[in-house]
């Protein structure tokens, strides 16, 4: 039960947007401001209350946390009484939210298609850019008792990554990606007294002692060895380069592909060129694979967006275009032609 397409009509950013996902892999570029994070945000919310039966327009303040907590605020700005509409889909299931830029509260909210949405949960997954679990400890008592001001996208991953593993042997896919990640990140993750310790053969090093990029790789062994990312879940990921050695972006995307093709539906957010070419030139035949350019159109100022199942069909592509005119800067210093 995959995601299947969003319709959006004046909320945040949007004007009036469709997007068809991937049931493999799907990644989102474009410049900032275009609505990467918010399209994964509202999928997540989605997800995530079929599984915990919230409402869905509570889960959205909760994940996207306006001023004052005011569900109205997130309605796209514009002058007079406005609507928001936001549509998620799982082939035949549609959740659907309306509020007006006027709603203070969740209950000012009309949300349709919530009775057959939870009768079909799926696990899903939400990893921010900010990686959590050094900050761990203690954490989620804080943010369960106190009015914090933190996106519960945070509190979220902590309550997947502090779950046990699950009862019976583990399939010989699952493992072989465990061994692959192990050998990544040279060791595996242990927990104790809600703190998180990489064990090697060099000890147990603590997350805070740890370099962040390999904090995040980490964190997909524990969600791989835990359970939580199986054959149905889905995984939005919120710019995984971020303090990550380029040279593990390869191995990255080989984890990523390999969850794909165990029936993982992904949604990744990327500003990087090399993120994008590794996944061009790792993915294998019957990989499923959907880039989305989003954009802003030049005559209205709304943002568009263009998808393709190829990597030479991205356009506009954002990240070649700024690779390329660095590329073409240091052609022309290295033959002379560059003044000042």
């Amino acid at each position: 039960m995959t995601i299947t397409a969003i319709q959006l009509e004046r909320f945040t950013a949007f004007q009036k947007n469709r997007i068809e996902f991937s049931p493999g892999l799907n990644v989102f570029i474009g410049a900032n401001g275009t609505g990467k994070t918010h399209l994964m945000k509202v999928a997540y919310a989605a997800c995530d209350i079929s599984k915990t039966k919230q409402d869905y327009a509570e889960k959205l303040i909760r994940v996207f946390l306006p001023s004052k907590r005011s569900l109205g605020r997130l309605v796209k700005r514009q002058r007079g009484i406005a609507h928001s509409h936001v549509e998620v889909f799982r082939n035949d299931l549609k959740l659907r939210v309306s509020f007006s830029n006027h709603a203070n509260k969740p209950e000012s909210a009309t949300v349709t298609g919530a009775r057959r949405w939870i009768e079909q949960p799926v696990e899903s997954v939400y990893i921010p850019v900010k990686e959590m679990l050094s900050n761990a400890p203690g954490f989620r008592s804080l943010y369960a008792q106190r009015e914090v001001h933190f996106e519960e996208v945070y509190s979220d991953i902590l309550d997947r990554a502090y779950r046990p593993a699950l009862r019976g042997p583990i399939d010989a896919t699952r493992h072989r990606l465990l061994d692959y990640l192990k050998k990544t990140i040279e060791g595996k993750v242990l927990v104790k007294d809600e703190e998180f310790f990489l064990k090697s053969r060099h000890g147990n090093l603590e997350f805070s002692l740890l370099a962040e990029g390999m904090r995040k790789l980490a964190l997909i062994w524990l969600l791989v060895q835990n359970g939580t990312l199986l054959d149905g879940s889905v995984l939005f990921w919120d710019e995984p380069e971020t303090n990550l050695n380029p040279k593990l972006f390869g191995p990255l995307i080989d984890v990523l592909l390999e969850l794909q093709r165990l029936g993982v539906q992904i949604f990744l957010a990327t500003h990087d060129y090399i993120i994008l070419k590794e996944i061009d030139l790792r993915q294998k035949e019957g990989d499923q694979i959907s880039f989305h350019a989003l954009f802003r159109d030049p005559k209205s100022g709304d943002i568009a967006c263009h998808s393709s199942a190829e990597y030479a069909g991205i356009h506009p592509n954002a990240i070649a275009d700024a690779f390329s005119d660095v590329y073409d800067r240091e052609v022309k210093r290295s033959l002379g032609g560059f003044k000042g």
